[in-house]
């Protein structure tokens, strides 16, 4: 029975939604005009807000907006849209995975993934060195050493191909090539997040427990592309795009729940329902549609991960960590990118650009560190460290691209001025 109490939590939630989601569009205008791909400014707004209140009006009115049994509503809400849009994340990774042509991708894709993952075990040693054991975490230390190559070798597809659209670069040799790496990158980089949660048990009763989940959700998911795939519920699909639409949306909330409940992270029970949808057009509307709904409610993710990190991440996240941190993802990425592209017989300023596009990081990259510190492999000081490098790094995607062009230019018009010389 539906109470009054209950229609007033409902509406109190629904209320927090359309501020998170309202928040969010304010960010994606401000970034918008300032020449940054939208999710950046969705990201900033939507981690920043809550504290910026609370520091300026007071905690107890984020209390009095966003009481506990209100944040867990908005925080499952945040879930919910979360694992809706890893689906269309997911499905476009394996679209992009099923068009990628070995060879040269191999190349830069080794590039941008290998030299990533030393930087990522530089970094790695550098906080179990140096760090205070409060940024080091409790994590045992061949998970916590995963999970750090892991966040150092993502790369944001979705960020990358807005950023290409943006640039005009979708149709060049240089996209093309730079996209279909950073698939199978974040390919790698998922597998590489699973590793991490099942290791972070520390005993082999529990690594074989999670390995089993995984293994069993996979098995579902082979299941359901079957299922998926028949003729017959692909001709339904075809007739009824809605109602695909809802069970594409419910095989992923269910895996990604079951895997939650398993012990692994329930991220990955929805990458995995992202893979298992059929990549033919008929569900390309069902996943579109899902997408969407996720992508509309991401904001709350990011609301809910500002309250829960950055209170506590400010105070022990060092200025030296966050260099370091920054300075390790530049060079993993845009080094490693830009020598893989070379490899691959790619010319100087082409390859320099590979490696600039493969340093953005974005959206995916929050949903990976934010894993990671649910999983407990992440404290907060070194969540913030992070966040504040993948912002940092994606950030400079863009201007750094302008950077090359500019350079590329100059240096054609001297070769020119010296040619004209010596005639």
């Amino acid at each position: 029975m539906v109470t009054p109490d209950h229609l007033v939590y409902a509406l109190h939630v629904a209320a927090a939604t359309a501020g998170a989601i309202g928040a969010g569009k304010v960010g994606g205008f401000v970034a918008r005009r300032v020449r940054q791909p939208e999710v950046m400014g969705e990201i900033l707004v939507g981690l920043l807000i809550a504290p910026v209140a609370a520091h300026v009006l007071g905690a107890g009115v984020i209390h009095v907006l966003l009481p506990d049994r209100v944040l867990t509503g908005l925080t499952v809400v945040a879930e919910v849209g979360l694992a809706l849009f890893l689906v269309g994340v997911a499905h476009e990774l394996r679209e992009g995975l099923a068009r990628t042509p070995p060879g040269t991708v191999g190349w830069v894709a080794a590039g941008g993934f290998l030299p990533a993952v030393t930087a990522g075990l530089l970094l790695a040693i550098w906080v179990m060195s140096f760090e205070s054991p409060h940024v080091r975490g409790n994590a045992p230390a061949s998970a916590f050493v995963v999970m750090i190559a892991v966040s150092l070798t993502v790369t944001a597809v979705p960020v990358l191909a807005r950023i290409l659209v943006e640039r005009g670069m979708t149709a060049t040799a240089t996209g093309r090539l730079a996209l279909a790496s950073a698939i199978v990158v974040d390919a790698g980089a998922w597998l590489g997040l699973a590793l991490a949660v099942g290791l972070a048990t520390g005993d082999l009763v529990g690594l074989v427990r999670s390995v089993a989940v995984l293994v069993g959700a996979g098995a579902v998911a082979l299941v359901v592309r079957r299922l998926l795939g028949a003729r017959r519920v692909s001709e339904s699909c075809a007739r009824r795009p809605v109602a695909s639409a809802v069970l594409v949306a419910a095989v992923a909330l269910g895996l990604a729940l079951a895997v939650g409940y398993g012990g692994m992270t329930s991220v990955l029970g929805a990458v995995l329902a992202g893979l298992a949808v059929p990549t033919a057009g008929r569900w390309t509307f069902a996943v579109a549609r899902v997408t969407a709904v996720g992508r509309a409610l991401v904001p709350a993710f990011f609301v809910v991960t500002g309250i829960a990190v950055l209170g506590d991440g400010l105070a022990g996240t060092t200025m030296s960590l966050v260099v370091t941190a920054i300075a390790l993802g530049i060079a993993g990425k845009v080094l490693g990118g830009y020598a893989g592209a070379r490899l691959a017989g790619q010319r100087p300023w082409p390859a320099l650009r590979i490696g600039c596009l493969l340093n953005t990081r974005g959206l995916t990259e929050l949903i990976v560190l934010r894993a990671g510190l649910n999983a407990g492999l992440l404290t907060p000081p070194m969540f913030l460290a992070l966040l504040v490098m993948a912002l940092v790094t994606t950030a400079m995607t863009g201007p750094s691209l302008t950077l090359v062009d500019h350079v590329e230019r100059r240096s054609r018009r001297q070769r020119a001025g010296r040619r004209e010389e010596g005639r």
